[in-house]
């Protein structure tokens, strides 16, 4: 089982942050193995397929160099030239072999972890120096792994070999009696079968690592219960910062709740234990809206502002519990209360008109009536 350097045994699976740092730290699952198989199978491959097209260029491009015109021999730099053209022409020659090498190795690489580029990949680690560390690597489950790979591939692929140079001799030495184009294209249907079959035995090595690098990589990302929680606390937030920024937000969600007492037309209360600030504008809302409320200790602070400023407190107990149960800070009152509020506005309104000397003192509404629906219970 693996261990961290706290002593921790690493059960637990890698998380998701996990591996997305491991991915931008270039720590993905690769296997050398099946680059190799891939690489030589599939260039054995494009060697059997375009072993004429090889064949006819090598003939074309030996005749070329080997034939000097007359006015070539007193030219000092037509050795210089007729090397260029010779390069040119084998690099155009062997362009799409080259093609196909440089996706497969691009494709058998990124097959398995998928494409990942990092700077950190890159940058020298003097804790690979470490001797020590060395060892360790050398005796760990990953170099016992190697060291299997590599007698196995020295067995399979050497054994392949001496058998198919064996069965292949007769062929290759009557290469000899060939034309040039002809044995250069019998050459390259010869070494591609040939790779093709080796490559097959490094078929079995593949299957054998990559199943191997994926437990591995896996392995080496396990994480230790305390890593876990530790990661849990850095990505959700601390259970005390968290509370303390519960805290704050409510405080100064309360901030600004009370900020609108003062322009609150009415307050009703419980009287003591409910208190519900309403406010009404016929020009721009189409029922009152609760700017306002709070229980015990904030329906204290409500009705101690609403008091400062000379907002009409008005005890209504059953109406202040129902608006306070029912609508949310910001909401406009259920509709089944229009009635009650709008007795009570009105109320509200008559005595700001008495107070300023016009009309009459007006009396307190007494049914201000609730629905049973909407009717809250007395200590809910």
């Amino acid at each position: 089982m693996a261990d961290n350097q706290d002593g921790q045994e690493k059960t637990e699976e890698p998380t998701a942050k996990r591996l997305d740092e491991s991915r931008k730290k270039g720590q993905t699952a690769r296997s050398r193995e099946l680059n190799t198989m891939s690489i030589t199978l599939v260039g054995g491959l494009v060697l059997t397929l375009m072993s004429d097209h090889f064949g006819h260029s090598m003939a074309e491009l030996m005749a070329s160099g080997f034939t000097i015109e007359r006015i070539d021999v007193f030219d000092p730099n037509a050795l210089l030239r007729r090397l260029s053209q010779a390069i040119a022409d084998a690099l155009l020659m062997l362009a799409p072999f080259f093609l196909a090498m440089f996706a497969v190795a691009i494709a058998s690489s990124v097959v398995l972890g998928g494409i990942a580029f990092s700077a950190q990949a890159l940058a020298p680690k003097l804790s690979k120096l470490n001797p020590i560390t060395g060892l360790q690597r050398l005796f760990s489950a990953k170099g016992l792994m190697e060291l299997v790979k590599a007698l196995a591939k020295f067995v399979l692929v050497g054994g392949a070999t001496a058998l198919m140079l064996w069965t292949l001799l007769d062929q290759f030495i009557g290469l000899s009696r060939l034309e040039l184009g002809p044995a250069v294209s019998e050459l390259g249907t010869l070494v591609g079968g040939s790779f093709v079959l080796i490559s097959c035995t490094l078929i079995l090595i593949a299957l054998i690592d990559v199943p191997f690098q994926l437990w591995d990589h896996k392995r080496q990302l396990k994480m230790t219960r305390q890593e876990v929680r530790d990661e849990m606390k850095d990505t959700e937030g601390r259970p005390e910062v968290k509370g303390r920024i519960r805290n704050l937000q409510y405080e100064m969600a309360q901030r600004r709740m009370m900020e609108q007492v003062p322009k609150a037309d009415v307050i009703v209360t419980n009287p003591t234990h409910y208190a519900v600030a309403l406010s009404y504008d016929q020009r721009t809302m189409s029922a009152p809206k609760v700017v306002a409320k709070g229980t015990d200790l904030v329906a204290s602070n409500i009705r101690r502002i609403a008091g400062e400023h000379k907002v009409p407190i008005v005890e209504s107990p059953m109406l202040a519990r129902a608006i306070h149960a029912h609508a949310e800070l910001g909401d406009c009152i259920p509709a089944g209360l229009y009635l009650a509020v709008a007795k009570l506005l009105a109320y509200v309104f008559q005595l700001k008109a008495y107070q300023t000397g016009h009309g009459s003192k007006p009396g307190f509404p007494q049914d201000l009536w609730v629905p049973d629906e909407l009717q809250v219970p007395p200590g809910t």
